[in-house]
């Protein structure tokens, strides 16, 4: 199972933490992944100044909602189609 850390703490919040969650949702959903990718909320990641952070099976990037699905496609789902 992939893990999916979203930061929700001040600075993310403010940066669009909850439309990076949306985004992730919805590809979850369309993509029918939800057995293979699971999300969860984190309270700070420890990089606030590169706000929305996300930590992807323990690597930490920066996200924003303009490049969300593309992170999605280019990072998750080479996880999610390994063999």
């Amino acid at each position: 199972m992939t893990e999916l850390k979203i930061c929700v703490g001040s600075a993310c919040h403010l940066k669009g933490s909850y439309d990076v969650i949306e985004t992730f949702k919805n590809l979850i959903k369309e993509l029918n992944v939800s057995d293979k990718v699971e999300i969860k909320a984190a309270f700070c990641l420890g990089r606030c100044t590169e706000a929305v952070s996300v930590d992807l099976d323990g690597a930490i990037y920066s996200v924003s909602p303009n490049n969300a699905e593309e992170f999605f496609e280019k990072n998750v789902l080479k996880r999610v189609n390994k063999p």
